[in-house]
């Protein structure tokens, strides 16, 4: 079985390899950027494990030993599914390697914006010493907490939340299920728009799929004037010409993103005027541990596919 990594940032593969090499098998590394790279480099790719590199109705139609692809990470936004199910070719994903780190991290950013911590370090630091910037903060018991979102992510930023004892309202496309999982002393479903009013900040946890543009102007508009929004989930979900526009006029507190439609941020782009914005690098699920689950569990992935078991993440239906 051919195997080939078709890009990969990470610093080495030597987990993949190990792991391939315990069941006898072998993996090649490539680095290709263009759909055009990786046609002329994969001609004989039965399995590929990707992270960047788009995988187009082109990359499927000039592949023809392809059966499977398996993404470093949650998002398949880089692979035409219909085209991969056109072409029999199996797409798994790896929804499950970094739910912690991810949940840590907006937890870490809501109270960054909340306390001020981060806008007040940078007053020290020039010279002002003076608590009187920070004004208003407000005690988080006393705040509503917003969730758009109750997967895997969602749901444990829920349970990190809850200690706080602020009230929990959440909405999600199938909330009676996730309800399941929740004490209803401990969260409410609402509507979207009752999450939009009332949270004094919302966490986003939702996939790109459906929720393009979901937080437009419109709907930022609606939010309170006090109340922040945090998104660690994808990129487009938030119209970010719409949050500028908001918040430079002020309607709402700030907002902290780890993630953008584009990457890495342009550094003209106009957000990062703004004083009351976070913006850290895509770097919600990483921890040490996180990454090293991730490489292993694409190489397991694949292996299960080669050898014909069950899989555990697939992303289309063959």
């Amino acid at each position: 079985m051919n195997i080939i990594i078709s890009d990969c940032d990470h610093a080495d593969i030597a987990i993949e390899k190990s792991v391939f090499a315990n069941v006898g098998m072998t993996v090649q590394l490539q680095q290709n950027k263009t759909a055009q790279e990786v046609i002329d480099n994969c001609q004989q790719a039965e399995v590929i494990i990707n992270q960047y590199a788009p995988f187009t109705a082109e990359v499927f139609a000039q592949l023809p030993h392809l059966k499977m692809i398996v993404r470093y990470g949650v998002g398949v936004n880089n692979i035409d599914l219909d085209e991969a199910t056109k072409h029999h070719v199996q797409v798994c994903n790896i929804p499950d390697y970094g739910t912690q780190e991810v949940a840590d991290h907006a937890l870490a950013l809501m109270l960054t914006l909340v306390r001020k911590t981060s806008l007040m370090t940078s007053h020290v630091k020039k010279g002002e010493w003076n608590y009187q910037k920070s004004i208003p903060i407000r005690r988080l018991a006393d705040q509503t907490i917003g969730i758009i979102g109750v997967g895997r992510i969602g749901s444990a930023f829920a349970e990190k939340v809850k200690p706080l004892g602020s009230r929990i309202i959440a909405w999600d496309p199938s909330a009676e299920a996730k309800k399941r999982k929740f004490d209803s002393q401990f969260i409410d479903f609402v509507s979207f728009e009752k999450v939009v009013e009332e949270s004094d900040i919302i966490s986003i946890h939702s996939p790109l799929d459906g929720a393009e543009y979901l937080f437009n102007k419109e709907v930022l508009l609606k939010m309170k004037k006090e109340a922040y929004i945090v998104n660690v989930s994808r990129g487009g979900i938030i119209d970010e010409e719409a949050l500028y526009e908001v918040m430079r006029a002020g309607h709402i507190a700030g907002a902290a993103l780890d993630v953008l439609q584009s990457e890495p941020i342009s550094k003209n782009n106009k957000l990062l005027q703004l004083e009351n914005l976070l913006i850290t690098p895509h770097m919600a699920w990483y921890s040490e541990q996180s990454g090293q689950e991730l490489k292993r569990k694409v190489a397991e992935e694949s292996i299960r596919f080669i050898t014909g078991q069950k899989l555990e993440y697939p992303v289309n239906n063959l």
